[in-house]
Protein backbone atom coordinates (compact mmCIF):
# COMPACT_ATOMS: atom_id res chain seq x y z
CA UNK A 1 0.00 0.00 0.00
CA UNK A 2 1.37 3.50 -0.78
CA UNK A 3 0.68 6.34 0.89
CA UNK A 4 0.58 10.10 -0.69
CA UNK A 5 1.88 12.92 1.20
CA UNK A 6 0.87 16.12 0.47
CA UNK A 7 2.86 19.16 -0.29
CA UNK A 8 3.99 21.73 1.48
CA UNK A 9 1.09 24.06 2.65
CA UNK A 10 1.28 27.98 3.96
CA UNK A 11 1.05 26.16 7.25
CA UNK A 12 3.96 24.09 6.71
CA UNK A 13 7.38 25.67 7.03
CA UNK A 14 9.06 22.37 5.45
CA UNK A 15 9.14 19.39 3.14
CA UNK A 16 6.59 16.89 4.91
CA UNK A 17 8.19 14.49 2.07
CA UNK A 18 11.27 14.52 3.81
CA UNK A 19 10.23 13.77 7.26
CA UNK A 20 8.26 11.06 6.42
CA UNK A 21 11.38 9.60 4.74
CA UNK A 22 13.18 10.07 8.01
CA UNK A 23 10.91 8.79 10.47
CA UNK A 24 10.51 5.69 8.14
CA UNK A 25 14.05 5.09 8.24
CA UNK A 26 14.76 6.01 11.80
CA UNK A 27 11.53 4.07 12.79
CA UNK A 28 11.26 1.10 10.44
CA UNK A 29 8.90 0.58 7.68
CA UNK A 30 6.94 2.54 5.32
CA UNK A 31 3.88 3.45 7.44
CA UNK A 32 0.37 3.22 5.65
CA UNK A 33 -0.51 6.43 8.58
CA UNK A 34 1.17 9.46 8.23
CA UNK A 35 -0.44 12.95 9.05
CA UNK A 36 1.03 16.20 10.63
CA UNK A 37 -1.07 19.68 11.23
CA UNK A 38 0.22 22.34 12.82
CA UNK A 39 -0.70 23.59 16.46
CA UNK A 40 -1.69 27.41 16.94
CA UNK A 41 -0.98 29.32 19.76
CA UNK A 42 2.53 29.37 20.02
CA UNK A 43 4.42 32.82 19.40
CA UNK A 44 7.85 30.78 19.08
CA UNK A 45 8.94 27.24 17.92
CA UNK A 46 6.58 26.24 15.03
CA UNK A 47 4.94 23.18 16.58
CA UNK A 48 3.09 20.33 14.84
CA UNK A 49 1.22 17.14 15.81
CA UNK A 50 2.49 14.43 13.69
CA UNK A 51 1.42 10.88 13.57
CA UNK A 52 3.34 8.27 11.89
CA UNK A 53 2.39 4.89 12.07
CA UNK A 54 1.06 4.00 15.62
CA UNK A 55 2.86 6.74 16.92
CA UNK A 56 1.55 10.30 18.16
CA UNK A 57 3.99 12.85 18.39
CA UNK A 58 4.85 16.35 18.54
CA UNK A 59 6.99 18.41 16.47
CA UNK A 60 9.08 21.65 17.51
CA UNK A 61 11.37 23.61 15.24
CA UNK A 62 13.15 26.60 15.04
CA UNK A 63 11.20 29.09 12.61
CA UNK A 64 12.91 29.70 9.14
CA UNK A 65 14.75 32.90 8.76
CA UNK A 66 17.15 34.92 10.82
CA UNK A 67 17.01 34.57 14.61
CA UNK A 68 19.07 36.12 17.45
CA UNK A 69 21.44 34.19 18.92
CA UNK A 70 20.40 32.23 21.36
CA UNK A 71 16.96 32.16 20.46
CA UNK A 72 14.70 29.10 19.64
CA UNK A 73 16.85 26.95 21.31
CA UNK A 74 15.33 23.52 20.63
CA UNK A 75 18.53 21.65 21.95
CA UNK A 76 18.13 23.01 25.37
CA UNK A 77 14.44 22.28 25.06
CA UNK A 78 15.62 18.62 24.07
CA UNK A 79 17.69 18.20 27.07
CA UNK A 80 15.70 19.70 29.54
CA UNK A 81 12.80 17.57 28.78
CA UNK A 82 15.08 14.53 28.11
CA UNK A 83 16.35 15.11 32.42
CA UNK A 84 12.98 15.53 34.07
CA UNK A 85 11.61 12.48 32.49
CA UNK A 86 13.39 10.79 35.57
CA UNK A 87 11.25 13.31 38.07
CA UNK A 88 7.98 13.98 39.10
CA UNK A 89 7.97 16.91 36.97
CA UNK A 90 5.44 16.42 34.84
CA UNK A 91 6.86 16.64 31.08
CA UNK A 92 6.37 14.94 28.03
CA UNK A 93 8.73 12.18 27.62
CA UNK A 94 11.33 13.70 24.42
CA UNK A 95 11.58 10.52 21.51
CA UNK A 96 14.94 11.98 19.33
CA UNK A 97 16.64 15.27 18.71
CA UNK A 98 17.92 16.21 15.02
CA UNK A 99 20.39 18.97 14.81
CA UNK A 100 21.11 18.79 10.89
CA UNK A 101 18.88 22.08 9.57
CA UNK A 102 19.06 20.31 5.92
CA UNK A 103 16.26 18.01 6.47
CA UNK A 104 13.45 20.65 7.55
CA UNK A 105 14.85 23.29 7.21
CA UNK A 106 16.26 24.24 11.08
CA UNK A 107 17.05 21.99 14.37
CA UNK A 108 13.91 19.99 15.40
CA UNK A 109 12.77 17.32 17.61
CA UNK A 110 10.21 15.21 18.81
CA UNK A 111 8.50 14.53 22.10
CA UNK A 112 5.42 12.19 22.90
CA UNK A 113 1.86 13.35 22.36
CA UNK A 114 0.08 13.60 25.61
CA UNK A 115 -3.99 13.89 25.64
CA UNK A 116 -5.20 16.57 28.08
CA UNK A 117 -6.55 20.29 28.24
CA UNK A 118 -4.89 23.58 27.54
CA UNK A 119 -6.17 26.73 28.75
CA UNK A 120 -5.35 29.99 27.24
CA UNK A 121 -7.85 32.08 28.51
CA UNK A 122 -7.19 32.85 32.20
CA UNK A 123 -10.82 33.55 33.00
CA UNK A 124 -11.08 29.37 31.96
CA UNK A 125 -15.07 30.34 30.74
CA UNK A 126 -15.07 26.58 29.85
CA UNK A 127 -15.01 25.72 33.74
CA UNK A 128 -16.99 25.56 36.69
CA UNK A 129 -16.09 28.05 39.85
CA UNK A 130 -14.76 24.98 41.68
CA UNK A 131 -12.84 23.43 38.92
CA UNK A 132 -11.31 27.45 38.09
CA UNK A 133 -9.68 27.26 41.67
CA UNK A 134 -8.04 23.70 41.20
CA UNK A 135 -6.66 24.26 37.70
CA UNK A 136 -4.78 27.45 39.40
CA UNK A 137 -3.90 25.55 42.48
CA UNK A 138 -2.72 22.73 40.29
CA UNK A 139 -0.49 25.02 38.40
CA UNK A 140 1.30 26.30 41.48
CA UNK A 141 1.76 22.92 42.43
CA UNK A 142 3.28 21.97 39.61
CA UNK A 143 5.71 25.20 39.32
CA UNK A 144 6.56 23.91 43.26
CA UNK A 145 7.83 20.64 41.76
CA UNK A 146 9.92 22.58 39.49
CA UNK A 147 11.63 24.59 41.58
CA UNK A 148 11.79 21.39 44.45
CA UNK A 149 14.83 19.53 41.50
CA UNK A 150 18.34 20.50 42.33
CA UNK A 151 20.15 21.08 39.20
CA UNK A 152 23.36 19.64 40.15
CA UNK A 153 21.29 16.16 41.22
CA UNK A 154 20.37 15.72 37.62
CA UNK A 155 22.86 16.81 35.13
CA UNK A 156 22.21 20.27 34.90
CA UNK A 157 24.55 22.32 36.98
CA UNK A 158 25.56 23.86 33.46
CA UNK A 159 22.29 24.71 32.44
CA UNK A 160 23.28 27.97 33.25
CA UNK A 161 25.16 30.81 35.15
CA UNK A 162 24.27 30.66 38.94
CA UNK A 163 23.78 33.99 40.98
CA UNK A 164 22.91 37.10 39.85
CA UNK A 165 20.29 35.94 37.61
CA UNK A 166 18.06 38.87 37.65
CA UNK A 167 20.71 41.51 36.95
CA UNK A 168 21.56 39.42 33.86
CA UNK A 169 17.85 39.07 33.01
CA UNK A 170 17.72 42.49 32.90
CA UNK A 171 20.48 43.13 30.76
CA UNK A 172 19.77 40.54 28.37
CA UNK A 173 16.14 41.43 27.29
CA UNK A 174 17.05 45.23 27.53
CA UNK A 175 20.10 44.18 25.00
CA UNK A 176 17.14 42.28 22.94
CA UNK A 177 14.87 45.85 23.25
CA UNK A 178 17.37 47.80 22.16
CA UNK A 179 18.29 45.64 19.45
CA UNK A 180 14.44 46.06 17.70
CA UNK A 181 14.61 47.93 14.48
CA UNK A 182 10.99 49.04 15.28
CA UNK A 183 9.35 52.24 17.23
CA UNK A 184 10.59 53.04 20.90
CA UNK A 185 8.34 52.64 23.57
CA UNK A 186 8.72 55.00 26.41
CA UNK A 187 7.35 53.06 28.81
CA UNK A 188 9.20 50.28 28.59
CA UNK A 189 12.27 52.54 29.04
CA UNK A 190 10.87 53.84 32.15
CA UNK A 191 10.27 49.94 33.12
CA UNK A 192 13.83 48.95 32.68
CA UNK A 193 15.33 52.35 34.47
CA UNK A 194 12.98 51.21 37.85
CA UNK A 195 14.44 48.28 37.70
CA UNK A 196 17.76 48.39 37.54
CA UNK A 197 17.59 50.96 40.47
CA UNK A 198 15.69 48.33 41.85
CA UNK A 199 17.86 45.01 41.72
CA UNK A 200 17.12 43.17 44.87
CA UNK A 201 20.41 41.88 46.38
CA UNK A 202 21.15 37.90 45.20
CA UNK A 203 20.57 35.76 47.57
CA UNK A 204 22.02 32.87 46.08
CA UNK A 205 18.48 30.44 45.16
CA UNK A 206 19.09 28.66 41.98
CA UNK A 207 16.52 26.43 40.71
CA UNK A 208 15.28 25.38 37.27
CA UNK A 209 13.62 28.69 36.31
CA UNK A 210 10.87 27.81 33.13
CA UNK A 211 11.24 30.90 31.86
CA UNK A 212 7.59 31.17 30.74
CA UNK A 213 5.60 29.28 32.90
CA UNK A 214 1.86 30.14 32.45
CA UNK A 215 -1.15 29.03 32.10
CA UNK A 216 -1.05 28.48 28.02
CA UNK A 217 1.77 26.24 28.09
CA UNK A 218 0.61 23.83 30.54
CA UNK A 219 -1.35 20.29 29.30
CA UNK A 220 -3.63 19.11 32.19
CA UNK A 221 -5.36 15.78 32.49
CA UNK A 222 -8.51 15.50 30.81
CA UNK A 223 -10.70 15.71 33.74
CA UNK A 224 -8.85 16.61 36.84
CA UNK A 225 -7.08 19.77 38.00
CA UNK A 226 -3.71 18.45 37.24
CA UNK A 227 -0.67 19.07 35.49
CA UNK A 228 0.40 15.91 33.02
CA UNK A 229 2.88 18.02 31.08
CA UNK A 230 5.28 21.64 30.83
CA UNK A 231 5.36 22.67 27.70
CA UNK A 232 7.57 25.15 25.75
CA UNK A 233 11.02 25.34 27.65
CA UNK A 234 12.40 27.48 25.02
CA UNK A 235 13.71 29.89 27.95
CA UNK A 236 14.61 27.44 30.43
CA UNK A 237 17.95 27.73 32.33
CA UNK A 238 18.83 28.41 35.71
CA UNK A 239 17.59 31.28 37.73
CA UNK A 240 15.80 32.38 40.73
CA UNK A 241 12.34 30.72 41.28
CA UNK A 242 10.67 33.98 42.11
CA UNK A 243 10.59 34.67 38.68
CA UNK A 244 8.86 32.03 37.10
CA UNK A 245 6.43 32.66 40.18
CA UNK A 246 6.36 36.73 39.25
CA UNK A 247 5.96 35.36 35.91
CA UNK A 248 2.56 33.62 36.89
CA UNK A 249 1.03 36.56 38.36
CA UNK A 250 0.82 37.98 35.34
CA UNK A 251 -2.84 37.29 34.81
CA UNK A 252 -3.79 39.38 38.09
CA UNK A 253 -2.07 42.67 36.50
CA UNK A 254 -3.52 42.22 32.71
CA UNK A 255 -7.11 42.61 31.60
CA UNK A 256 -8.67 40.39 29.22
CA UNK A 257 -8.18 41.93 25.91
CA UNK A 258 -4.30 41.27 27.32
CA UNK A 259 -3.29 37.95 26.07
CA UNK A 260 -6.30 36.52 28.38
CA UNK A 261 -5.51 38.58 32.06
CA UNK A 262 -8.03 38.75 34.34
CA UNK A 263 -7.39 42.22 35.83
CA UNK A 264 -11.12 43.70 36.54
CA UNK A 265 -13.03 40.21 36.48
CA UNK A 266 -14.73 38.92 40.07
CA UNK A 267 -12.37 36.63 40.73
CA UNK A 268 -14.26 35.22 43.84
CA UNK A 269 -17.86 34.76 41.76
CA UNK A 270 -15.82 32.82 38.90
CA UNK A 271 -13.73 31.02 41.58
CA UNK A 272 -10.26 32.03 41.07
CA UNK A 273 -8.26 32.26 43.90
CA UNK A 274 -6.68 35.89 44.45
CA UNK A 275 -2.64 36.50 43.61
CA UNK A 276 -1.97 36.15 47.39
CA UNK A 277 -4.07 32.44 47.57
CA UNK A 278 -2.19 31.31 44.36
CA UNK A 279 1.44 32.60 45.79
CA UNK A 280 0.52 31.10 49.13
CA UNK A 281 -0.73 27.65 47.75
CA UNK A 282 2.87 27.44 45.64
CA UNK A 283 4.96 27.84 49.14
CA UNK A 284 3.06 25.65 50.64
CA UNK A 285 4.77 23.35 48.39
CA UNK A 286 7.89 25.42 47.49
CA UNK A 287 11.35 24.79 48.39
CA UNK A 288 10.86 28.23 50.96
CA UNK A 289 12.33 31.17 49.34
CA UNK A 290 11.89 35.16 49.94
CA UNK A 291 8.71 36.68 49.43
CA UNK A 292 7.21 37.49 46.51
CA UNK A 293 7.91 41.52 45.80
CA UNK A 294 6.54 43.88 43.03
CA UNK A 295 10.13 43.50 41.74
CA UNK A 296 9.40 39.99 40.44
CA UNK A 297 6.01 40.79 38.82
CA UNK A 298 7.26 44.03 37.68
CA UNK A 299 10.40 42.08 35.97
CA UNK A 300 8.01 39.45 34.51
CA UNK A 301 5.91 42.36 32.43
CA UNK A 302 8.61 44.03 31.66
CA UNK A 303 10.36 40.36 29.68
CA UNK A 304 7.04 39.58 28.24
CA UNK A 305 6.63 43.35 26.72
CA UNK A 306 9.67 42.32 24.75
CA UNK A 307 8.89 39.67 23.97
CA UNK A 308 5.59 41.16 22.27
CA UNK A 309 8.32 43.61 20.54
CA UNK A 310 10.01 40.40 18.84
CA UNK A 311 7.19 39.27 17.88
CA UNK A 312 5.98 42.27 16.02
CA UNK A 313 9.69 42.75 14.44
CA UNK A 314 9.17 38.58 13.22
CA UNK A 315 5.54 39.58 11.73
CA UNK A 316 7.45 42.49 10.05
CA UNK A 317 10.05 40.25 8.71
CA UNK A 318 7.29 37.78 7.77
CA UNK A 319 9.14 34.75 10.11
CA UNK A 320 6.56 34.89 12.90
CA UNK A 321 5.23 31.15 14.08
CA UNK A 322 1.84 32.79 14.23
CA UNK A 323 -0.90 34.49 11.72
CA UNK A 324 -1.75 37.01 14.53
CA UNK A 325 1.78 37.98 15.53
CA UNK A 326 0.89 41.28 14.03
CA UNK A 327 -1.91 41.62 16.15
CA UNK A 328 -0.39 41.05 19.46
CA UNK A 329 2.84 43.31 18.38
CA UNK A 330 1.31 46.33 20.34
CA UNK A 331 0.66 44.39 23.55
CA UNK A 332 3.99 45.10 24.34
CA UNK A 333 3.67 49.24 25.37
CA UNK A 334 -0.02 48.15 27.03
CA UNK A 335 2.09 45.27 29.40
CA UNK A 336 4.80 47.82 29.69
CA UNK A 337 2.03 50.42 31.11
CA UNK A 338 0.85 47.07 33.28
CA UNK A 339 4.54 47.05 34.78
CA UNK A 340 3.82 50.73 35.36
CA UNK A 341 0.93 50.06 37.32
CA UNK A 342 2.40 47.39 39.99
CA UNK A 343 5.39 49.57 40.40
CA UNK A 344 3.13 52.41 41.58
CA UNK A 345 0.55 50.39 43.31
CA UNK A 346 0.78 50.65 47.20
CA UNK A 347 -1.38 47.54 47.47
CA UNK A 348 1.09 44.44 47.84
Amino acid sequence: MTTTVPARTPDTDFDPAALRRFLAQRFGGSADHFSWSRIGGGQSNPTYFVDFGDRRMVLRKQPNGEILRGAHAIDREYRVLNVLTATDVPVPRPILYHADAGLLGTPFYLMERLEGRVFHDCSLPELAPAERRGIYLGMAEALAKLHAVRPQDVGLADFGRPGSYFERQIARWSKQLHASPGDPVPALARVEAWLRENLPADDGMVAIAHGDFRLGNLLFHPEEPRVIGILDWELSTLGHPLADLGFCCMPWHTAPDEYGGILGLDHSGLGIPTRREFVAHYQAHAVPTAPLARFHVAFALFRFAVIFVGIADRARAGNAASADAARLGPLAGRFAERALEVIGTRDW
